[in-house]
């Protein structure tokens, strides 16, 4: 007997798979590693989580990029790179780059950082 699929079970599916492949994607990023980065950068000057203070949040950074084809290779040169940013007031600065050349541990922190969209904190 042949079985017919409706487009709905179809979407109830890979909704199914794709939930199932969340937590291991989650479970994969070193959180406290990312956190230490942060910390001896000084990203929280300027970034938090989830409130926006001179820069914006890691949860508003995620949803900017999200759905970009590379959207790890901007936030990686950003967090690189030393670009110009402008502040709330007007001036711009040069973007302090993370204090790592491993190249594992900024892509961890781009993990880490891209993980807070939806307002996801570890």
């Amino acid at each position: 007997m042949r079985r017919s699929f409706t487009p709905l079970t179809v979407q109830a599916l890979l909704t199914s798979l794709a939930l199932c492949c969340l937590p291991a994607a989650a479970g994969s990023i070193d959180a406290d590693g990312a956190e230490k980065l942060i910390k001896a950068s000084g990203c929280s000057k300027c970034h938090t989580p989830d409130k926006k203070k001179d820069g914006p949040a890691y949860r508003d950074v995620a949803a900017k990029f999200r759905s970009l084809a590379d959207a790890d290779d901007k936030i990686t040169h950003h967090v690189t790179a030393g670009d110009k940013v402008k502040f709330p007031d007007g001036h711009e600065e040069s973007h302090k780059k993370v204090k790592t050349t491993d190249s594992a541990d900024i892509k961890n922190l781009v993990a880490w950082i891209r993980a807070h969209e939806g307002g996801t904190k570890y």
